[in-house]
């Protein structure tokens, strides 16, 4: 028995910029065999005809099928495909450069069950100027420990502190530091570390004399 697969689509669109005026296609179909793949696609729509399955591996053979026209025309010989263990996947060039989006994937308005959004590439067309914002984000990413390290600087744990420490020392204020460090949760054990804690840097002048 022949089945139909399962279609992923997403699309971007531009005026000015061909690269940003694509359709993501993906025929989303594990294990086809290369050796009976058999697609035609043009201008107009995709003819589609695999078996997929590995008999030496216990996955029996299938036959799958499909055909459909695209909503609007697009570039075959500018399009690319990528075959993998899990999908046929395409990225067809729009012929008509335009910011609308398609309404549609196909050229007749039908509901298909076979034809679903690809919400892992989709963007809205109201968001497209951002579209660059997820790239930023993923480049961002590797970032956000690095961020934490600057944060763990501002309680005094980094280099910076150490720095801080030795000049502290070199004024003969090391008890005054430990009192400091111990922040507002170490305040309550005697007057003098209330004022050391509140007023910051004066105590400081205060112990040169002491000394």
């Amino acid at each position: 028995m022949v089945k139909h697969p399962e279609l992923l689509w997403a699309q971007r669109s531009s005026e000015t910029d061909e690269a940003k005026n694509v359709v993501y296609f993906t025929i989303n179909l594990p294990d086809i065999q290369e050796s009976a793949l058999d697609y035609n696609l043009t201008a107009t729509g995709i003819t589609f005809k695999a078996t997929t399955g590995q008999p030496d591996k216990g996955i029996p053979e299938q036959q799958w099928e499909f055909a459909l026209d695209f909503f609007e025309e697009i570039k075959p010989e500018a399009s690319t495909k990528r075959l993998s263990s899990r999908s046929l996947a395409f990225m067809l060039r729009k012929t008509t450069q335009k910011i609308e989006f398609w309404p549609r994937l196909t050229k007749e308005k039908i509901k298909s069950v076979h034809i679903k959004t690809d919400f892992s590439k989709w963007v809205d067309e109201d968001e497209q100027d951002g579209e660059e914002a997820p790239k930023e984000d993923e480049d961002e990413m590797p970032a956000m420990p690095g961020m934490g390290g600057m944060g763990g600087m501002g309680g005094m744990g980094g280099p910076g502190g150490m720095d801080f420490e030795k000049m502290m020392a070199q004024m003969g204020g090391m008890d005054g530091l430990g009192a400091g460090g111990a922040g507002p949760s170490g305040s309550g054990d005697d007057d003098d570390d209330d004022d050391d804690d509140d007023d910051g840097p004066p105590p400081l002048e205060d112990a040169e004399p002491a000394k």
